[in-house]
């Protein structure tokens, strides 16, 4: 029991900080990451072609070498924008390409789901132990994830009630006031 108690501890940590986890890559930010390389590329060409200054020649040779390693973390298209020169780079598509790559790269997976994947997954591990503890694991997890939906529901309904009576939000706040810090901070993160 012990040793089960801490992976699921572990697991919860890991789980701690859920502003940290990202979606994978999705294609639009894989192209715009290697179209970023060829666009650094290019730019260091011409700066040293156009005879620029030491200084931006130094900063785009710079901006370059950096940006091997956002396409490498991001990891190469299934199709590469096609683009030789600089005119190609600067076309209407590249721009719109940037600014779908920027609004992806906000998205970030639902807290509530991952912790009831979180929860899933480690009931299944538990199930897969068996025997007693086993049994009692999936007991206590399937309590804790029935908690965690309450709670989510909870913060729901009280957000809509902020929301569609807003005459009444002092009055809610001050219902709230004594709620210990630790309360405070776990309904934050759930909010977030």
């Amino acid at each position: 029991m012990k040793k089960i108690s801490a992976i699921i501890l572990g697991f919860c940590f890991l789980l701690a900080g859920c502003d940290s986890l990202r979606f994978a890559p999705t294609e639009a930010q894989k192209q715009n990451a290697w179209l970023h390389n060829r666009t650094a590329i290019v730019a260091a060409g011409t700066a040293k072609l156009e005879n620029a200054s030491e200084k931006l020649q130094a900063l785009t040779k710079l901006s370059e070498f950096q940006s091997r390693a956002f396409s490498s973390y991001c990891g190469l298209p299934k199709e590469f924008p096609q683009v030789d020169t600089a005119e190609d780079i600067l076309s209407q598509s590249n721009w719109q390409l940037a600014r779908m790559a920027l609004h992806e790269s906000a998205d970030r997976p639902d807290a509530w789901q991952l912790a009831d994947n979180a929860f899933e997954l480690a009931i299944g591990i538990c199930a897969l132990f068996g025997g007693v503890y086993g049994t009692r694991a999936v007991r206590l997890l399937k309590q804790a994830r029935a908690k965690s939906q309450a709670l989510q529901e909870i913060i729901a309904g009280n957000e809509l009630f902020k929301k569609e009576h807003k005459a009444y939000t002092g009055a809610f706040k001050q219902a709230h006031k004594d709620q210990s810090p630790q309360t405070r901070q776990i309904v934050a993160q759930m909010k977030a």
